[in-house]
């Protein structure tokens, strides 16, 4: 098997690579210098995340045509990357700044929201955020326009 070399590869498909490349690392860049710049841990958790997840994105796209082109056959191994990082990214985030307001609620920060007030008159939600009571209203609403 012979080895392909990044010279072997058409203008038409280097100048997608390159472009693709090169937004990438701007968007990784954007990113960072948004962590750098923000002042407050709620702010700058979101500039990061965006910026691997869109960054990331380009780069394995423009991997996936890199090497698709020179083997002459679809690789793609990059879309698991691209999974993996679409569902961890945000899972991630969301966890640090659920964790991040939990301990500023217990400390007694002030520059955070209060917490939601609980359900009225004691009851459980239901799966979707309602209560028994809110749900009984609304199937006598639905009935009434009948």
């Amino acid at each position: 098997m012979t080895q392909a070399v990044a010279a072997d590869l058409p203008i038409w498909a280097a100048l997608p690579v390159a472009l693709l490349l090169l937004l990438g690392a701007g968007l990784a860049l954007t990113g960072t210098l948004g962590l750098l710049r923000l002042g407050s841990f709620y702010e700058r958790v979101h500039a990061p995340t965006l910026g691997t997840t869109l960054g990331i994105g380009c780069v394995l796209i423009a991997s996936m045509l890199y090497f698709s082109v020179l083997q002459t056959r679809p690789v793609l191994h990059e879309v698991l990357i691209a999974v993996f990082m679409t569902v961890t990214t945000p899972v991630t985030l969301m966890l640090l700044a659920r964790a991040a307001l939990y301990r500023d609620r217990r400390e007694g920060n002030d520059q955070v929201p209060p917490p939601p007030p609980p359900p009225r008159g004691g009851q459980e939600e239901g799966p979707d955020g309602t209560t028994e009571e809110m749900a009984a209203m609304d199937r006598a609403e639905l009935a009434e326009r009948r």
